[in-house]
């Protein structure tokens, strides 16, 4: 039996009129940017992440560095993320021109570990990034309370996590902002690259809308220096056809995960934690095995996708070596990433297909 990790080809099939109409509005309109599409999916995405505004732009990691240059984060300045993670997180705030200030994870969780976040606080923290990693809220509550502690804004990578919930206010709502990212993998996903910016801030919002076009207000009158971040039409008329159906999709992925965690209980395999409060959405069904990599080379020869998110944490990578950190570090940032495993969990999955991975897993533990 062959099992891909993703998909998409019966997500497509099942709303291929609908996506097609669209696109083609857009092609005899020649609208391409920005325009009633974006608008229209702006204000539709506000509502789902219960925010004020929706700020559509180019990437996952545009919003990320859109979101820090709108709080004019400079060089000098540090922020704060977790090391196990993509590394756009990072890697916005180094473009951005700051420091990324690395933090270990909740082993349990693999989010940001909120009772290592003050010791990291310096006079030139500017920010502090957590993850919603894998499809489930960190603990806000504890952050947020530090960085209200602190004066220091909260910048939400819900780039993995539209429409999870802690204590039922969902991502992109509890911080001063949350970037996500529609990359054609996530859960909402575009034919292509597109973000957005979530935030209920009048002033943050005009600001990154400005910064996502030059920083210019008014054509050729340039406030501040942004960049050409915007998103495209045909991606917003596609993602908001998707959006109708996301909380299916997210009931899907949920209903596959929980019956891996049947299939694994009592076994080797130690199945995702979902913290108290939280409602994953599963963006990945990420599992602990011993001996990673002989797992995953036994589930490619049985014809199983699965992947490895993340094989090095971000504080190891050879890009960030003069910021001094060293192997021991961050213990349970480098631990996850020896021992993680992505299986598929997407909502196409049949029964048979789920109880085959579990099966396969098992039997190479």
């Amino acid at each position: 039996m062959q099992v891909k990790l993703l998909d998409l080809t019966a997500q497509y099939r099942a709303i291929r009129e609908e996506v097609r109409r669209a696109i083609d509005e857009i092609c005899d309109a020649q609208t391409f940017i920005l325009g009633p599409a974006v608008e229209r999916f702006e204000k539709n995405l506000a509502a789902y992440c219960g925010t004020a505004h929706a700020i559509g732009v180019s990437s996952g990691t545009d919003a990320l560095l859109c979101a820090l240059m709108a709080l004019d984060i400079k060089p000098g300045d540090e922020v704060i993320c977790p090391a196990f993670t993509f590394f756009a997180t990072a890697g916005s705030i180094a473009r951005a021109g700051a420091r990324p200030v690395f933090i270990d994870i909740d082993p349990a969780t693999f989010n940001l570990n909120p009772s290592k976040l003050r010791r990291l606080i310096s006079p030139r923290t500017r920010a502090i990034m957590p993850v919603h990693l894998f499809g489930q809220l960190a603990d806000m509550e504890a952050i947020n309370a530090i960085a209200a502690e602190c004066g220091i804004p909260v910048i939400e990578d819900s780039a993995q996590a539209i429409g999870a919930r802690r204590h039922d206010r969902p991502a992109c709502s509890l911080g001063l902002c949350g970037c996500l990212s529609f990359f054609p993998s996530k859960n909402l996903g575009g034919f292509g690259d597109a973000g957005a910016i979530c935030t209920s801030d009048d002033a943050f919002a005009r600001k990154c809308r400005l910064m996502r076009v030059h920083g210019a207000g008014t054509t050729y009158f340039h406030q501040f220096v942004g960049g050409n971040f915007r998103i495209d039409a045909i991606q917003a008329a596609v993602l908001d056809i998707k959006l109708k159906y996301l909380d299916a999709w997210h009931q899907g992925r949920r209903r596959n995960a929980a019956l891996y965690d049947r299939l694994f209980a009592g076994t080797r395999v130690k199945t995702p934690v979902i913290a108290e409060g939280n409602w994953s959405i599963y963006n990945q069904y990420v599992v602990r095995v011993p001996d990673r990599d002989r797992v995953k080379d036994a589930l490619g020869k049985a014809g199983i996708g699965c992947a490895v998110y993340y094989p090095l944490p971000l504080h190891l990578q050879e890009c960030f070596a003069g910021l001094g950190y060293r192997a021991g570090d961050l213990p349970e940032s480098e631990k996850a990433s020896r021992e993680v495993l992505a299986l598929p969990v997407y909502p196409e999955l049949t029964e048979e297909q789920v109880r085959y991975v579990a099966k396969t897993v098992v039997e190479n533990c």
